[in-house]
């Protein structure tokens, strides 16, 4: 079940009134694995088992379509070639029939995708960068010895950072870099707590993370650019080393290591910060940014070179590296199991139109960081201005039913602003 918001507009005040009604909630709780060596070699070659399956599917449905552009890939067809390759291949014996039958079920979803428009063509899976297997059943769990019990594998350790609530549907293991993890799927039904009525606009930047309508400003953390001179000397120094050595492979470790460590650093930052922002407001209004268009390369073609390609080369990298489009995702999950609401509004005109005097024009901000209407005179900083035209155009939105423009706010609201 899903929350009934009702929405109550009054002369600039929008009342939040929320009906607490438990939900239905389907959340993932991801720890670190520690298996020991011989559990690790298990579940290495657990993926290589589904990692074949799904290959092989593959490449027989594309032959199979080759032949007659009529046939589709079904699962129930697939799932029954499988007895067939377990009697021809007997290392498929020794992985978990349910794995095997998970990983055919991905493909059928990766098709999906493809055919729904959501994603490209499939491709093939490749060792180590796509090693990861499901159990749907037959997993226990022990909270208090810190271990989870694997069919076929037996009870494996964990690092605990949270307890975990509800019934478990499913459990994932990932590699990633030289470590697992384990991902635990579970389903629950939750009462959201009462919200914090409150609501606030975000500004996204480079060089500040987020800018709230509030004054409030959250620095970026850039976890990529902090280790991008060493992860270079690591590269380099790989480029330099035998293919298949012992050494290139030890470089290798630490390249996979580093970029681990990249990406935890960057989940942590993401969590705490949306973690913050969903405890203290109930409805947040965000631009609704494209941000695989943003973060597009402008070189261009041979015949249609692009310009400025290496300031938007590092303007790119700056986007990915603060991971915007997950930070939208965290924030909406976490409002939600809240009870309260994420928002996105039109970006367009945010930065370039006056809070006081509704003028838009791009003369208002002549420069990145400083804001100055041409008509009224009204100054601040730039990104707090957009983050306060995200909460009045979501405000709009919400009120009127408009798609979220952006227009003039009333006098007594203006005077707030003045003394702020």
């Amino acid at each position: 079940m899903s929350n009934i918001v009702t929405f109550v507009h009054r002369p600039s005040i929008i009342c939040l009134v929320i009906a607490r009604v438990a939900m239905l909630i389907r959340r993932a709780f991801k720890f670190e694995l520690k298996p020991d060596g011989r559990q690790a070699c298990q579940i290495g070659k657990f993926c290589g088992c589904a990692r074949y399956v799904y290959n092989r599917t593959l490449s027989l449905e594309k032959s199979l379509y080759a032949k007659d552009d009529k046939h589709s890939f079904r699962y129930t067809e697939a799932t029954k070639r499988l007895p067939e390759w377990k009697n021809k291949h007997p290392f498929l014996k020794e992985c978990h029939s349910q794995v095997l039958q998970q990983s055919l079920k991905d493909l059928d979803r990766a098709y999906t995708n493809f055919f729904e428009k959501r994603a490209n063509f499939p491709k093939y899976k490749k060792k180590f960068r796509h090693d990861s297997i499901r159990f749907p059943q037959g997993v226990e769990l022990d909270e208090v010895k810190q271990k989870i019990w694997l069919p076929k594998i037996g009870w494996v350790g964990y690092r605990k950072s949270q307890d975990i609530i509800g019934a478990i549907k499913n459990v994932t293991v990932i590699r990633r870099g030289d470590k697992w993890d384990v991902s635990i799927q579970t389903e629950y039904e939750d009462k959201p707590p009462a919200p914090t009525p409150s609501e606030i606009g975000i500004d996204m930047g480079v060089k500040h993370f987020a800018t709230l309508s509030d004054g409030k400003v959250f620095e970026p953390l850039n976890p990529f650019k902090r280790e991008q001179e060493k992860l270079a000397i690591l590269q380099r120094k790989l480029a330099r080393q035998k293919k298949g050595s012992r050494n290139s492979r030890k470089t290798k470790r630490k390249i996979a290591r580093l970029h681990r460590h990249i990406a935890d650093s960057r989940r942590d930052f993401l969590h705490k910060t949306s973690t913050q922002i969903a405890q203290n407001h109930s409805t947040v209004y965000v631009e609704d940014l494209k941000v695989s268009n943003m973060s597009a390369s402008a070189a261009g073609t041979i015949e249609n070179p692009g310009k400025k390609v290496k300031q938007k080369s590092s303007l790119n990298r700056s986007i990915l590296d603060q991971g915007w489009y997950g930070f939208f995702r965290m924030l909406s999950n976490k409002l939600e199991r809240r009870g309260g609401k994420l928002i996105k509004v039109d970006p367009k005109n945010t930065s370039r139109t006056c809070p006081l005097c509704g003028l838009v024009s791009a003369e208002n901000r002549k420069t990145q960081a400083s804001f100055a209407c041409i008509a009224c005179g009204y100054r601040a900083n730039a990104d707090l201005v957009g983050a306060i035209n995200v909460l009045r155009a979501g405000r709009a939105r919400l009120a009127c039913g408009m798609s979220g423009g952006v227009r003039p706010l009333s006098a007594g609201t203006q005077r707030d602003l003045l003394q702020h």
